[in-house]
């Protein structure tokens, strides 16, 4: 099946009770036993399983590509898992710009742990002399939040191999609709399903979803199951709801989002502009062979200070100043602020999630505000 179709009926099967054609939310936490002890579809307790999360799980891995997926309460629940599933004292590479929520997981909650190194992942000499024996995964994040940066993940695989070690790529900002990592030797996906595969800022969610179901996945299934940070039967119930428009949707948010970048690239009191489908992106070409479109986040520098920025973000009346990206309306925001005091990003840097509303409206709102 095409994208489209997966998205419509992979998370969704015709009730067999009344034929209404939209599968029911279950909220039950627990289900009855059988006469010889046994379960129907083996739905045990809710924490296990349960109807509508097994539908969002099933349609995550086919749209990924994948050969399971695990649904979660959040993103961060998500990569917490893939941490805890690994043996004490394993080395992880990450990059150096790698979403502060994880970056900070690893920094807090898992020094003294597990070992790890924050580095310049697309540099392939740099990633070769930090691969070690103990060494077990590699982390990517592609494009990367806020600099849009574009890995290679074909190169990165292929060290991975040469060293027996494992492939974990945060696809949030590409969605499977523009990247499939699975495909280009990853061995697990990450999503923050609250953004692009909710797509209206009101669902919280993550997923991991994995090409083999191995000793490793098997653990962080264990690790879902027993630790418990999974999302409700309702949550689960609107995740797949949302993700039957989501390929016409990302539609919209790249298309948008292209045109937004290539408006900012040649405006007086824009620095620079960070989106992977324009030319003048350092890794234009590997985003260009491995994406089928550029994704709808792009950040861009203004001229100026870190009060400049500021100027523009509350002058600006279309977008939003919030945290967090893929929702049909745009957001804006200064990420160094959110990001805190250790933070890489440039303080002139915005981060915009360019939503669903017309091209011009948006133009016509950041023209205002950049004047």
């Amino acid at each position: 099946m095409k994208t489209e179709t997966i998205a419509i009926h992979a998370g969704n099967h015709t009730d067999e009770t009344t034929g209404a054609v939209v599968q029911p939310i279950i909220t039950s936490t627990t289900f009855e036993r059988l006469s010889d002890e046994s379960f129907r579809g083996d739905y045990i307790y809710s924490r296990s399983s349960n109807p509508n999360r097994t539908a969002l799980e099933n349609v995550l891995a086919k749209l990924e590509g994948g050969t399971a997926a695990a649904a979660f309460s959040s993103g961060n629940a998500a990569g917490m898992a893939v941490f805890q599933s690994l043996k004490p004292g394993t080395h992880i590479i990450a990059p150096d710009d790698m979403y502060h929520g994880l970056r900070n997981q690893l920094k807090q909650l898992f020094a003294g742990i597990l070992e790890f190194d924050f580095i310049d992942i697309d540099n392939t000499e740099i990633l070769k002399s930090h691969i070690k024996s103990n060494t077990g995964l590699i982390w990517i994040e592609t494009p990367s939040n806020p600099l849009l940066k574009v890995t290679d993940i074909r190169k990165v695989v292929a060290l991975a191999k040469e060293n027996n070690t494992k492939v974990a790529c945060d696809n949030t900002f590409a969605t499977p609709i523009c990247q499939q990592p699975l495909k280009l030797g990853a061995d697990i996906v990450m999503h923050s399903t609250t953004k692009y595969f909710g797509g209206h800022s009101d669902i919280m969610g993550g997923a991991l979803i994995t090409a083999e179901d191995n000793e490793w996945w098997q653990t962080i299934c264990k690790v879902q199951t027993m630790g418990g940070a999974i999302p409700s039967p309702i949550d689960c119930y609107y995740m797949v709801r949302s993700i039957k428009t989501l390929p016409y949707r990302m539609r919209g948010h790249v298309h948008n989002a292209q045109l937004l970048a290539e408006f900012l690239a040649i405006h007086p009191a824009v620095e620079l502009v960070l989106y992977p489908g324009l030319p003048s992106h350092p890794n234009h070409e590997v985003a260009k062979e491995q994406m089928t479109g550029f994704g709808g986040v792009l950040s861009f520098q203004v001229k100026g200070d870190r009060e400049d920025a500021h100027r523009v973000i509350n002058k600006v009346k279309l977008f939003t100043k919030a945290t967090s990206l893929g929702g049909v309306e745009s957001l804006i925001e200064h990420r160094a602020t959110v990001e805190g005091p250790d933070t890489k990003t440039p303080f002139n840097l915005l981060r915009i999630s360019v939503g669903l509303e017309h091209i011009d409206d948006l133009i016509e709102d950041l023209e205002q505000a950049l004047s």
